[in-house]
């Protein structure tokens, strides 16, 4: 092939030329290749980000809700609750008051309940056909010497499934938070009047 100068070349001729010299250019040109793997990686990194806070966020929710199932168990431990004879919407109250203002009384359920022995305590999960059924949940205000369970759930809102895992256990899309105690209560002394 013979070589045609620019001189002799058609308009069209240059025209393809000139765009076959730019196109080779571009082709060698690496100035944007962050800028576009960035891109293509931007979105999982994000959403791995985002899941990841959103987890710890969840396990930080179930450690608060420990600690205020604990300090609010230690009520009926020590017989304060049985002294200010308590009932179910006061001792909402006190957990309630142990939660940071995130926590919503709505999404709480509490069942406290006596037992004869520790190997007679049967609690069954309180998931069924993913929603809470907390029917059978009750507000027992025990006496002294007393074996009781506290059990606290809490239906924490999750926002959804990150990377195809979805952490959600109830049909609402909520992850059930739940805190445990079981205790004997202290020998405190009875009530006058009896129970």
């Amino acid at each position: 092939m013979k070589n045609v100068s620019s001189r002799h070349m058609s308009p069209s001729g240059l025209l393809a030329r000139k765009a076959f010299t730019v196109f080779r250019r571009a082709c060698r040109d690496e100035s944007g290749v962050t800028a576009i793997e960035f891109a293509m990686v931007a979105v999982p990194f994000f959403a791995l980000i985002v899941g990841i806070i959103e987890i710890g966020l969840m396990f930080f929710a179930g450690r608060i809700l420990d600690n205020a199932t604990a300090d609010a168990a230690r009520l009926i431990r020590t017989g304060q609750a049985y002294s200010q004879n308590f009932d179910a919407a006061a001792f909402r109250a006190s957990v309630m008051s142990e939660l940071p203002s995130f926590f919503t009384n709505d999404r709480l359920a509490i069942d406290v309940r006596t037992f004869a022995t520790f190997a007679g305590i049967n609690s069954r999960p309180p998931v069924e056909d993913g929603k809470l059924n907390n029917d059978n949940f009750t507000y027992v205000n025990p006496g002294p010497s007393q074996i009781v369970v506290v059990r606290v759930f809490y239906r924490w809102p999750y926002t959804g499934s990150y990377m195809g895992v979805n952490f959600a256990d109830l049909d609402d899309g909520s992850r059930l938070l739940g805190a445990v105690q079981a205790f004997r209560t202290e020998p405190f002394p009875e009530r006058a009047g009896g129970s």
